[in-house]
């Protein structure tokens, strides 16, 4: 029932404010312009269409606040005025009362502002969709900002929620194609996203581990946090002074390197991504200033941690290998990639699937390479591999919107920056620091707990292993020379399952790279040195 009042809820606030004559002519429908008739005539329609769409957004609630800040980072897909009303989404939702807040705040803490605060502002400086922040100055001095959770934010989300997840079981009930896109999952995987973002103890901890990562660093600046001062629904932290990542304007009376602040954008993603494997994932305006003390070297300052993301070291290897295929245009090794890392099924046509892509990847690079999309091209590839049953990948969803926010930004702040050419080395690099043999020995060190606890199970792969490999000698398929080898000396059998097990590695390491060979599990890995070390002794 909640869904479905919800639902209604939906359904009339974009008929107020005839958010239909904002798609397509093509896809407005006779049928939807009989259901909204009645709303021809409504007040809505004399605001501007980026206003009546503000404002429809803010009525809804959070879901579809954060769905606008989205479409505000992407002014080449929407008209430019509906990008400066968006914009107004990120810090400038409409405020509740100051002294609710401080009433909320004070309960929170368990003692009386004036017990911590020597100043406390009641006039919000910032009001965004989950949460409102307010200045202050602590006992010692320090200029911080409080930051709360809206009031009673619970239950608009539990609503949406409800009705995402009933949606979603009638589209994975009734379409083949709504199955192949595991909507339950991914609304469940958005609903720990929200709910995530509603617990301000976790936002603590994610800016301090992304202050740790990014100490000293130049590129980056996170503000401190105060743990004395933070609750599951309340967060006190350093305040910053910076300008909006969207104030092109004053970055040119300062004279701001815009070039080399686009560009330190994008490296700062791929350190987050691939170094850190710790990455901000609402990078919208309203969470990105910039500070401007050196124009010449500007830096950027993060705000609101609250959702992060990471990857699997795998997903981390076969994306860098993608993109870097991609980039060189070797559609043949996308294909292979996206086999080798279970994203699409393993029966897959690499043939079919390296032509499917070449059909969609090839117009692309055919532009200037500033002119291509960085996040699109990745976005185009994924909906190739779609068609060839490849499932939604929960953990590349937060991947691709943080990448279409930073690109968004990017080309905003520097209309001709060239991702790839900033990608494209790191990449190359990222790749060689992660199988250079230092690397590898922290990962063997890493992995040492886990290889002895496996490590009673190597005779027993060894002797079954190599049973099998004899078995397979004495095959008449094979090579009458190989046949030949296998008689009855049990030395000679091993021998041999020996010979044929590493030339199978060399085979595999020469074929598919030598860092397939580096990501063996631990048991497989103990397999191929315990047959190299066995081989070894029957040779002397």
């Amino acid at each position: 029932m909640q869904s479905f009042q919800r639902f209604i809820k939906i359904a009339r606030v974009i008929a107020h404010y005839r958010l239909d004559e904002l798609l397509p002519t093509n896809m407005q429908h006779t049928q939807l312009k009989l259901a909204l008739l009645p709303f021809k005539w409504s007040k809505a329609k004399q605001l501007t269409p980026g206003e009546r769409l503000r404002l429809a957004c803010e009525e809804l609630g959070p879901i579809f606040i954060k769905f606008g800040q989205l479409l505000s980072t992407r002014p080449d897909i929407i008209p430019a005025e509906l990008v400066e009303e968006l914009n107004k989404l990120q810090d400038r939702v409409t405020p509740f009362d100051g002294e609710e807040f401080c009433a909320l705040v004070s309960k929170a803490l368990g003692q009386p502002l004036e017990a911590i605060f020597s100043d406390f502002t009641r006039t919000p400086l910032a009001s965004a969709s989950i949460a409102q922040v307010h200045t202050a100055t602590l006992k010692n001095g320090d200029a911080v900002v409080v930051k709360a959770v809206r009031p009673n934010i619970e239950k608009t989300i539990e609503k949406d929620v409800a009705l995402m997840r009933l949606l979603a079981k009638f589209l994975e009930r009734f379409s083949s194609h709504g199955r192949r896109l595991r909507p339950i999952e991914v609304v469940e995987e958005y609903q720990q996203t929200i709910f995530d973002e509603l617990d301000l103890m976790r936002e603590t901890a994610n800016a301090s581990q992304l202050k740790r990562n990014f100490d000293n660093s130049p590129l980056l600046y996170v503000p401190n946090v105060y743990w004395q001062h933070c609750r599951r629904n309340v967060m006190v932290m350093e305040r910053i002074y910076g300008t909006q990542v969207t104030d092109v304007e004053t970055f040119k009376k300062h004279d701001v390197n815009l070039k080399l602040l686009a560009e330190r954008g994008v490296e700062i993603f791929f350190t987050q991504v691939f170094d850190d494997n710790f990455f901000h994932a609402d990078m919208h305006p309203g969470n990105v200033y910039v500070d401007l003390s050196n124009p010449d070297s500007p830096s950027y300052i993060a705000l609101d941690m609250a959702i992060m993301g990471s990857l699997g070291r795998e997903d981390q290897y076969y994306l860098a290998r993608n993109l870097l295929a991609m980039f060189r245009r070797d559609y043949r090794q996308v294909a292979e990639l996206h086999v080798l890392s279970g994203w699409v099924p393993k029966t897959t046509s690499v043939g079919a699937f390296e032509s499917a892509i070449r059909a969609v990847c090839e117009p692309i690079f055919e532009k200037p390479l500033k002119e291509i999309s960085f996040g699109e091209a990745l976005i185009s590839l994924f909906q190739t591999a779609q068609r060839f049953d490849m499932p939604v990948q929960p953990q590349l969803v937060l991947l691709q919107k943080t990448l279409l926010n930073i690109e968004g930004l990017g080309r905003q702040l520097y209309p001709d920056l060239d991702l790839w050419e900033t990608a494209h080395p790191y990449l190359e690099r990222w790749l060689k620091k992660r199988f250079a043999p230092k690397t590898l020995w922290k990962e063997l060190k890493r992995q040492a707990p886990e290889w002895m606890e496996k490590f009673p199970e190597v005779p027993h792969l060894l002797l079954e292993t190599t049973q099998n490999i004899n078995k397979l000698a004495q095959s008449p398929s094979l090579p009458q020379q190989l046949a030949s080898c296998s008689n009855h000396n049990p030395n000679t059998q091993v021998h041999l399952a020996a010979r044929v097990l590493i030339a199978g590695a060399i085979a595999t390491g020469c074929y598919f790279g030598w860092d397939i060979i580096a990501q063996l599990p631990a048991a497989s890995a103990a397999l191929f040195i315990g047959a190299a070390a066995l081989w070894w002794n029957l040779k002397r």
